[in-house]
């Protein structure tokens, strides 16, 4: 028998029996990152990181000379997992900051969530110069069109392998690890007490989504599937869906495509804005 086969199991009898505690374990557990320590290709980019405190405690790694560009990776993720962008951005001409997220890396917190990201986002940039992007992977870039809805000022965003609904993440968590119905509205109602937010708000169909962005999806992302990315498309005007064959959930950031198509984004708000000086 697995973990996971062992877990559900014990889910699914216990839920039904004492559904607050299971769902509040279940809480606990989708909310506690682990920390993962860098592959080896990323360690270069490490070396000739400068490491910055912000404010409020929030760390993050800065590379390049220029306009600056924003990064937040995902649920466990790095700065450094952007290693392919963030080189392609700072030989173009630009300043890279890439936040370890709240709960990550260096950064303080014991729990995090999509909620916590988009505050972290906010507070970069009211300590960083103008935004030309806000890059976001996964609960990252969720969690940049969150913080959109909430004032984040930037030129243009990228979401990349994100979820278009919130609601539908957790529904797939508690299903996944075997939560019979009880616990299941229970493991919600706790998630959304402890984030402050009705999660059925976090829908990018409720969002206005009014500056320049892209929405990358691999289409054999197995964790986040590619059917989100048409979703976000959908509701977000001035888009540009860029949907890559292969590269998996992560795999994809090191797309030498991703790069180009952020940097056309880049030009193309630049154009705009000298056109309307």
């Amino acid at each position: 028998m697995t973990t996971l086969s062992w877990i559900r199991g014990v889910n699914g009898t216990l839920g039904h029996l004492a559904p607050e505690h299971v769902a509040g374990k279940m809480r606990r557990a989708f909310m506690s990152p682990r920390t993962l320590p860098p592959k080896s290709w990323e360690l270069p980019l490490l070396a000739r990181a400068e490491r910055i405190t912000l404010r409020f405690g929030l760390s993050a790694l800065r590379w390049g000379q220029g306009p600056t560009v924003l990064l937040m990776h995902g649920w466990e993720g790095r700065p450094t997992q952007f290693a392919a962008l963030i080189e392609t951005l700072v030989d173009s001409g630009y300043t890279v900051v890439s936040l370890d997220g709240p709960a990550h890396g260096r950064s303080p917190g014991e729990k995090a969530n999509v909620v916590l990201f988009a505050r972290a986002l906010l507070e970069a940039a009211a300590e960083l110069p103008p935004l030309r992007a806000v890059i976001g992977h996964s609960m990252g870039g969720a969690s940049v069109l969150l913080a959109l809805q909430w004032g984040l000022r930037t030129d243009a965003a990228v979401s990349i392998a994100a979820p278009a609904q919130l609601l539908e993440v957790l529904r797939g968590f508690a299903r996944r690890l075997g939560l019979p119905a009880r616990a299941r509205a229970a493991f919600i109602r706790q998630v959304e007490r402890d984030v402050g937010v009705q999660i059925s708000r976090l829908d990018v169909n409720g969002y206005q989504l009014d500056i320049p962005g892209l929405v990358v999806h691999a289409e054999d992302d197995g964790r986040v599937a590619a059917s989100e990315a048409p979703l976000i498309h959908k509701a977000w005007f001035d888009s540009r869906l860029l949907l890559l064959e292969q590269g998996g959930h992560s795999r994809l950031l090191a797309d030498p495509r991703l790069g180009q198509a952020v940097l056309e984004l880049l030009a193309r708000t630049t154009q705009r804005a000298r056109q309307s000086a």
